[in-house]
């Protein structure tokens, strides 16, 4: 294989639903690979499997598939690198564990988790930063062998250089250098003999062939214990890419659960577009250098650049989103667009959704809106007799307003035009009357077009709806 060939990989952890910032940075990696005819991988990092989620590997790979994106290998696919994912590969480490304990460069830690946290206490409190005291780097190697062969549970851990500057060249923030004597000696073999984060995805990226690393920034201060591991096996070091984290709306701190779902799959429920969501993300950390916002995968691919990669984290800008989606909204066609209010819209009919579509496609911003906005077509939606009163209509008037449209109403043709003669005709404030009719028909004050949706309503149940309003304002 080529040297020079670019390969980019996700691997992500099945602890739980893929995070929307990952998706992006699952993007940014693919945009890399197919703009430089490279390939672009999955790995499941699955070493942590205290918080293992039943199902999760699966639903990761589907909804990266429901946002278009596809992978070169995977252990979906296989290819030449596999097993794809890390507790299938378990054999493939201890070569290279054995190799840094030959060196020197790794060390056995009998060191109970009560030491450990007494240690860290202590630390502390003498205001120094908290990392491994190094207790059990003297012992001997018959020490050693007679913990292990009486059954001492143990970890391995990497044993950092003393005063020494691991310098890197982030893709994005430049040189960044780190002081060794800062440095935590890294666990890379847990307890139970699996290898931690950090170890195994060194020895997987190297057999992997990684070239480029897209990450979160939140993991730059791993990058030199990798770059090391990288150094003491004598393996070239990929190029990192530390992204920016995705901020919350309100502009403090990063996007969490706590405020909201952020899983990738939790947008495409609440009926965003792929196309729509993957154009937003590629504008969340990424510069075209140009006035165009939007951008399909082909075009982002082409245009993509390391360059102009962000260095201030963006603000995930709901707004901006929504803007997004009812423009790519209004792109679909009729075809498409059904299929979208079948998915959202299961109880109406083929004929309900045909008299919909032309009507709300310039409206809509977010298929999970239609459910709400038009309960009214299935239900009687509840609402207190007050509401029909919003703009200081008096009951009387609000009741003969209802009253001369049912006897208007034999049916639904030039409507608009007809109601609008009544009002002229008793010489009614237009706002108060279509607010009167407004909520009588859907129960509420903000409505799509109303009277356009009538016909989707039918006629018994439009006449049913304004004579229950007339029987609540007859009670006030």
């Amino acid at each position: 294989m080529s040297v020079s060939l670019v390969r980019t990989r996700i691997a992500p952890s099945p602890t739980g639903e893929y995070h929307i910032g990952h998706l992006r940075t699952c993007l940014y990696d693919y945009a890399l690979a197919r703009q430089n005819n490279g390939q672009f991988i999955i790995r499941i990092e699955d070493t942590d499997q205290k918080r293992h989620v039943d199902g999760a590997e699966d639903r990761i790979l589907q909804v990266i598939k429901d946002y278009g994106l596809n992978w070169d290998e995977g252990p979906d696919i296989g290819g030449p690198y596999g097993p794809y994912i890390q507790t299938q590969r378990l054999d493939l480490y201890q070569p290279f564990i054995q190799q840094l304990l030959d060196q020197g460069q790794a060390y056995y830690c009998f060191c109970t988790e009560d030491r450990l946290t007494e240690m860290r206490n202590i630390q502390k409190a003498a205001k120094k930063i908290p990392k491994y005291d190094r207790h059990c780097l003297q012992l001997t190697p018959e020490q050693i062998a007679v913990k292990i062969k009486s059954g001492e549970k143990y970890v391995i851990r990497l044993k950092m250089p003393d005063h020494e500057t691991i310098v890197f060249n982030d893709l994005i923030r430049g040189e960044i250098k780190f002081n060794t004597d800062e440095l935590d000696d890294q666990v890379l073999i847990k307890s139970n003999g699996i290898p931690t984060y950090h170890f195994a995805v060194v020895v997987d990226d190297h057999l992997m062939n990684i070239t480029h690393i897209f990450r979160g920034e939140e993991w730059i201060s791993s990058t030199p214990k990798q770059i090391l591991l990288y150094r003491f096996l004598n393996w070239p070091v990929p190029q990192f890419a530390h992204l920016t984290v995705l901020l919350d709306p309100s502009g403090h701190g990063k996007m969490s659960k706590r405020k909201g779902s952020v899983s990738a799959r939790s947008f495409l429920d609440d009926g965003y577009l792929p196309e729509a969501m993957l154009n937003f993300l590629m504008l969340l950390g990424w510069n075209p250098a140009t006035n165009q916002e939007l951008f399909t995968l082909d075009e982002f691919v082409k245009n993509f650049s390391l360059e102009h990669l962000h260095k201030k984290s963006p603000i995930f800008d709901r707004k901006k989103l929504d803007y997004f989606n009812g423009l790519y909204i209004r792109q679909l066609s009729d075809d498409q667009l059904f299929g979208y209010f079948k998915k959202f819209l299961p109880q109406a009919t083929d004929d309900q959704i045909k008299i919909l579509m032309p009507i709300l496609k310039e409206r809509i911003v977010k298929f999970s809106d239609l459910s709400e906005s038009l309960r009214f077509l299935f239900t009687d939606v509840d609402y207190q007799p007050e509401l029909l009163l919003k703009k200081g209509t008096s009951a009387q008037l609000a009741i003969d307003m209802l009253t001369q449209s049912i006897a208007l109403l034999t049916d639904f043709t030039d409507l608009s035009a007809r109601l609008l003669d009544l009002i002229k005709k008793n010489n009614w404030n237009t706002g108060e009357f279509f607010m009167v009719f407004r909520v009588a028909i859907c129960g509420s004050a903000f409505t799509p077009p109303v009277v356009d949706c009538l016909p989707a309503l039918g006629l018994d149940n439009t006449l049913r709806k304004l004579n229950l309003a007339i029987s609540k304002l007859a009670k006030i």
